[in-house]
């Protein structure tokens, strides 16, 4: 995989504007993910929601045989803005931060829970 920044972009921050895959790769696409246990348990807080969410989002991706590693982009979706730079601390945990993956944010009005924080989606091309 390449991961590019074109020099007539502005710099990211913490982002790929450009990841392309290698032929004959397979695509995997994830639902959503929010900070939910298993057991139904909700993540208090944004840090602790956040990294429930890349742990659920990492048990997708393992179901479908890929890893952090594979990830090619990620989607999320706030209720704010003011914690970005708390998210992409616990996003670094689980991406390789030198060449992350594309990304797009989108501030909502609300998740489909009142006590949910962001909801994230990912897709990953295993070659």
């Amino acid at each position: 995989m390449d991961f590019l920044t074109p020099e007539d972009l502005p710099a990211p921050a913490g982002y790929s504007h450009v990841v392309v895959t290698d032929p004959g790769s397979r695509l995997v696409v994830t639902s959503g993910q929010v900070g939910i246990t298993a057991d139904g348990t909700v993540a208090e807080g944004w840090e602790a929601q956040t990294r429930q969410t890349f742990t659920n989002l990492g048990a997708a991706l393992a179901a479908a045989g890929a890893t952090w590693a594979d990830v090619v982009k990620l989607t999320y979706f706030v209720v704010s803005t003011d914690d970005l730079p708390l998210i992409r601390s616990v996003r670094d945990e689980f991406v390789d931060a030198t060449n992350p993956p594309a990304s797009s944010l989108v501030q909502v009005a609300g998740l489909f829970r009142p006590d949910e924080l962001i909801e994230i989606e990912a897709t990953a091309a295993i070659g």
